[in-house]
């Protein structure tokens, strides 16, 4: 634990420490481990688990990821000499009990609560991954896609009213890390 960040789990491992801009709100419960970048302004809700111990990840500024969810890496292998790091553009939303697995998400992005994307995955700006969604590995997700089931499949382009919900969402998230943050350092 750190005083900075009280009842979370911050763990160096391989010589590799978390990095955490001092604008993100991480919240009591969180475990975070090993190569990890966090941006500005991003939140990192409840109980979350980012560990990056075999690879990286790399989460851009406002994004935020929330309660329960796990963001793993994955490392080299004869068939990816590169392993598959996670990372994660700027303005993503990752809803609640996601499972993001070595995978790319840009920015803009919207991985739906519950829903899974496993390693060499891409999911493009503005793109959508439903609810309880499974993205098998190497699935490529088109800007402004919306792709749902398990296994998920493209079922339409998303509006331009769900685009901006999704950029809403976004800015409630940025002012709610704001406002848990203060709540839990007293302020």
């Amino acid at each position: 634990m750190s005083a900075k960040y009280p009842d979370v789990s911050i763990i160096s491992i391989n010589g590799k420490t978390p990095q955490i801009h001092d604008s993100a709100f991480i919240a009591p419960g969180c475990r975070i481990i090993g190569d990890v970048t966090i941006g500005p302004d991003v939140s990192i809700w409840y109980n979350c688990v980012l560990r990056a111990d075999v690879s990286r990840i790399e989460i851009g500024a406002r994004s935020n990821i929330q309660d329960g969810s796990v963001v793993h890496c994955d490392g080299a292998n004869p068939f990816a000499p590169d392993g598959f790091p996670t990372i994660i553009g700027e303005d993503v939303l990752i809803g609640h009990m996601a499972m993001v697995h070595g995978c790319t998400i840009m920015d803009r992005g919207f991985i739906g609560l519950g829903a899974i994307i496993m390693n060499g995955c891409i999911v493009e700006s503005d793109a959508m991954l439903g609810a309880g969604a499974l993205l098998p590995e190497g699935k490529h997700m088109a800007a402004g896609e919306l792709w749902v089931g398990r296994p998920a499949k493209m079922v339409k382009h998303l509006s331009d009213g769900a685009k901006m919900g999704m950029k809403m969402g976004v800015a409630h998230y940025v002012e709610n890390g704001r406002l848990h943050k203060a709540a839990n350092s007293g302020e």
